[in-house]
């Protein structure tokens, strides 16, 4: 086939007509200089804590976010950076209104939230929402899907929405969610709304962390005498019956008599305020404007009366007392001698050749018995 672009098994048939023309000699797709492209991630740079926080009081949202990670950080190399970074935070934060916001799975708290905090990023507020998602009891994770479910929110310049996961936090809440408000406010937020997993009457912890507690509720939820019971129903400032839409709407002006009825038997939650009942259909945006005018009317009377900064004192009292009980716990499982008899006490209790109170004492004697030799 020399000197010819004829195959070789035409040779002897003069009657073949086709030739053919060699190939481009390359790697790729026809390109001799081709070179394959490496991804790599890019990693973040060691940020100091005195540009991280300038950085979040800017209103940098992506540093917010990473603030946020480093408080919310389990490793023990992240939590003296996370207490330099709130500490230079503290003195910089804006007033603000912080609203908690509970209620069964399926009240549509996601789409309350995304309809109420549009309508505020609309009138000019800085909205950050703090949504705590369920961990799973069994493989430790979240779905953090809320950005997902508040997608036209998560749009707006003027909102930032944080999923969180609950990791085994009793009280529908991040054990980091107070640190977290105060890293929101820094950057210039002034509405704050924590949205809790949502487990039922359980989920009391977060009327700790804020100024407003909501109550999202539905029609069918329970009769009168399960709403009486004692619980996060007599933590509430206002009751909000969703949905109210439709065929259900008649529905839900009968549940929301029925909640005022109970209400008018329990003490108020706050001083000063008669909580009350309303209806909204977050899905239309029907009611949206009473709730903002009842929040703005409590902040109003609070203030006057001082039930406002007598709250937000008591509420820094518990923050104390709740990283007292974290620091001790902390301590006593890091610690070396605990560490080292801990794996023997649980098969001892395991096998019951011991008592759990008595393995308790023995566990507590071995961790303050280092305490008095030193």
């Amino acid at each position: 086939m020399e000197g010819t672009n004829r195959p070789e098994w035409s040779e002897n048939n003069q009657s073949f007509s086709s030739s053919y023309m060699p190939g481009v000699h390359s790697m790729h797709d026809g390109l001799q200089s081709y070179k394959k492209k490496k991804f790599q991630k890019v990693m973040d740079t060691d940020i100091s804590t005195e540009v991280l926080a300038d950085k979040v009081m800017s209103g940098d949202r992506i540093m917010l976010s990473k603030a946020i990670t480093l408080i919310e950080s389990n490793a023990r190399q992240h939590y003296q950076k996370a207490q330099e970074l709130l500490h230079l935070l503290l003195p910089n934060i804006c007033p603000s209104i912080r609203i908690g916001i509970t209620g069964v799975p399926g009240a549509g708290k996601s789409t309350f939230i995304e309809e109420f905090g549009f309508s505020l990023c609309e009138k000019g507020y800085k909205v950050a929402v703090l949504a705590v998602d369920p961990s799973s009891t069994v493989s430790g994770g979240s779905i953090l899907g809320d950005k997902t479910r508040m997608e036209r929110l998560a749009r707006h310049p003027n909102a930032f929405i944080r999923p969180s996961p609950s990791t085994g936090t009793l009280g529908g809440v991040h054990r980091k969610t107070r640190e977290s408000i105060i890293a929101c406010e820094a950057a210039g937020y002034d509405i704050i709304i924590v949205e809790t997993v949502g487990v039922g009457q359980s989920e009391v912890i977060v009327r700790g962390m804020v100024d407003f507690f909501l109550l999202l509720a539905i029609t069918g939820a329970g009769d009168e005498l399960q709403g009486m019971k004692k619980g996060i129903m007599e933590l509430a400032d206002a009751i909000v019956v969703n949905k109210a839409d439709g065929e259900n709407k008649k529905l839900a002006e009968k549940t929301k008599r029925e909640y005022n009825q109970i209400l008018h038997f329990l003490m108020p939650a706050t001083r000063g305020w008669e909580t009350k009942a309303y209806t909204c259909s977050a899905l239309y945006g029907d009611g949206i404007q009473e709730v903002w005018n009842t929040i703005t009317l409590f902040i109003e009377k609070t203030k006057n009366n001082g039930a406002f900064t007598e709250r937000r004192q008591s509420q820094i009292i518990e923050w104390l007392f709740a990283m007292i009980r974290e620091r001790l716990e902390n301590s006593f499982f890091q610690h070396n001698e605990i560490k080292q008899y801990l794996p023997f006490i649980q098969d001892a209790v395991a096998k019951e050749t011991i008592t759990v109170s008595n393995a308790v004492d023995a566990l507590f004697q071995k961790y303050e018995s280092s305490f008095e030799n030193r």
